[in-house]
């Protein structure tokens, strides 16, 4: 005979619904909320918040204001909306000062980065060389100039091309020249002044960046090179800087939007001079802003602008940069 228990619990299987939890298994309610995949989520976006809060607290929300900003004019705490909204951007168009600084920003551009670059690789590949002696004493002297203050190593470079400085004492030592030359006070050398100054601070920065990305070439792409009768050159150029072209383009990236914001060294070497022959955008801007009758409205307009001129660089890099062979 079939004990009683067995009929009772055959009947409670053919009343359960389709849908009921297996015996010995929790009620779908009462399962915990917090899955393995869903805590790790959220503990991901748990801390992240804190970070994406802080920028956009900090950067995206003055960002809109300076926007705002730009279409207003006004001085002190007055400021009312501009007649039309893009009078200080059409402003642009016609200050002489602001022409001359675009002009010196994009000299300093294309006489600096490439050289920069180019030197900075060449470096790089000579520091890599397993034949070098003393490789980590050139290594730390050449990036060492990255650790000197940005206005520190302008006032140096101001003392030495100064007109009783060591370089025209130099010159003068050597017979080159009959008389001290002015060096910050003629807007060619000045400028001259300048891009020296940039690449004795940043190629050795640059470098640090190929230096990292050649350790992870393959040797044996440059054996076979060897082999196939290539000299030095060609398996440099043909085998070695293909493979580093994403670094180079980072760099390249880097130093443009860098050399745009160029504040420092014309600030501290020439203060903007002679006439304004010197001065970059970031100076002008900083001079529309704090100095001799501020305007914020003007002023915030001009950082759009220089905004606008690292976003178009940036991605017509990426897009020369992106093309396969």
């Amino acid at each position: 005979m079939r004990d009683r228990r067995d009929d009772h619990s055959t009947a409670s299987r053919a009343h359960r619904s389709p849908g009921s939890p297996a015996a010995g298994q929790p009620h779908p309610s009462n399962r915990p909320w917090l899955s393995g995949a869903r805590r790790r989520s959220l503990t991901g976006w748990a801390f992240l918040m804190p970070a994406a809060l802080l920028i956009l607290v900090m950067s995206f929300i003055p960002m809109a204001q300076a926007f705002i900003l730009s279409l207003q004019t006004g001085r002190g705490a007055n400021f009312t909306f501009a007649e039309p909204l893009w009078s200080n951007y059409t402003r642009l168009f016609e200050d002489e000062i602001f022409k001359l600084t675009l002009q010196n920003t994009f000299i300093y551009l294309l006489i600096q980065v490439p050289i920069m670059l180019i030197v900075a690789l060449v470096l790089a590949s000579v520091l890599n060389s397993k034949n070098l002696k003393f490789k980590s004493f050139w290594r730390t002297a050449i990036f060492l100039p990255c650790a000197v203050s940005l206005v520190a190593y302008s006032l140096v470079f101001r003392t030495i091309f100064a007109n009783d400085g060591f370089v025209n004492d130099l010159l003068l030592g050597l017979s080159l020249i009959d008389a001290p030359i002015n060096w910050l006070g003629d807007p060619t050398t000045a400028r001259f002044v300048i891009i020296l100054g940039l690449l004795w601070r940043w190629t050795g920065y640059n470098m640090v960046f190929y230096l990292a990305a050649l350790q992870n070439i393959d040797h044996s792409t440059i054996e076979a090179a060897k082999v196939d009768g290539a000299n030095a050159f060609k398996t440099f150029w043909f085998v070695t800087v293909p493979q580093l072209k994403p670094m180079i383009l980072l760099t390249a990236i880097m130093s443009t939007n860098g050399t745009l914001q160029l504040f420092d060294e014309s600030w501290a070497l020439t203060r903007g001079g002679p006439a304004y022959q010197t001065m970059s955008m970031s100076h002008y801007l900083f001079e529309v802003s704090f100095l001799k009758n501020p305007n914020f409205g003007y002023a915030s307009a001009l950082s759009y602008v220089i905004l606008i001129l690292v976003a178009i660089l940036a991605f017509i890099q990426l897009k020369v940069g992106d093309k396969r062979d």
